[in-house]
């Protein structure tokens, strides 16, 4: 019995109606979901640290969500683990014609545009419109830069970076405006906020950066400084509420200039 034999055999006994795991046969499809968000992030979490050992352990946890789904579609007769497997290794054969095929060996940004153009052909057969398809789970940041990349397939989009950084200052005054009126209309701070923050977003994608990855590394940041302020403190037998925030600006300028906890 092979590796990937045993974990589905584990799988089939969790589910097993008798003598299976209680909790695991309780599950659904949408129970399981959240989990399975949970699993792909602690793998992001991994790479961010630069720990292989944790990203093994957190890549088969990741796999078992995979089997999990898979088992709840079987029991169903909708599909089985090999439907999912054979299924993606033919769509890889298919988006990489150059390895698979007869196309020409590309570079990486020539293989990126052929690789959504593929997409694009095989989403046309499923879907009408050029946002179907978009995930509503998707993190906030990580599905509006999706969004704009596809809205810019067809055209909409700014010329440029300079274009949107444009639009970023009109959205800030927008949002300063909406501030100063709170009183009269607290709903249009929530609004303006959400647009500066989309606009953001799209600037990213005019700079090539990540625009979730970016904001994970800078709460990274903020969290290796503030730890470090709180270790200085401690040195002295002090808590940051007792420290106040003047001294706490102060050891955190102090932590910035010296390097630490970048």
């Amino acid at each position: 019995m092979t590796e990937v034999e045993a974990l589905l055999e584990v799988m089939r006994r969790l589910r097993d109606p008798e003598g299976g795991c209680p909790w695991d046969l309780a599950q659904t499809f949408a129970t399981i979901a959240p989990y399975t968000l949970e699993e792909a992030f602690e793998v992001a979490d991994a790479i961010e640290r630069g720990d292989l050992e944790a990203l093994r352990e957190e890549l088969g946890d990741l796999l078992f969500q995979v089997v999990f789904h898979a088992r709840l579609a079987e029991e169903q007769g909708a599909f089985t683990f090999a439907d999912v497997a054979g299924g993606l290794a033919d769509k890889m054969r298919r988006r990489h014609p150059h390895v698979f095929g007869a196309g020409e060996v590309a570079d990486a940004a020539a293989q990126t545009a052929a690789w959504e153009t593929h997409k694009a052909r095989e989403r046309a057969g499923r879907q009408q419109g050029t946002l179907d398809g978009v995930p509503l789970g998707l993190p906030a940041l990580a599905r509006a830069q999706k969004l704009g990349r596809r809205a810019a397939r067809v055209g909409f989009d700014w010329p440029d970076a300079d274009a949107v950084r444009e639009k970023i200052r009109e959205e800030t005054r927008e949002l300063e405006e909406a501030i100063a009126g709170r009183d009269r209309a607290p709903e249009a701070v929530d609004e303006e906020f959400g647009d500066l923050l989309f606009t953001m977003v799209n600037l990213a994608r005019h700079l090539d950066v990540d625009a979730e990855g970016a904001l994970r590394r800078a709460s990274l940041k903020f969290e290796r400084r503030f730890r470090d302020v709180e270790a200085r403190l401690a040195a002295a037998g002090r808590t940051p509420e007792q420290a106040g925030p003047a001294e706490l600006e102060r050891l955190w300028s102090e932590v910035k200039e010296s390097g630490a906890g970048r």
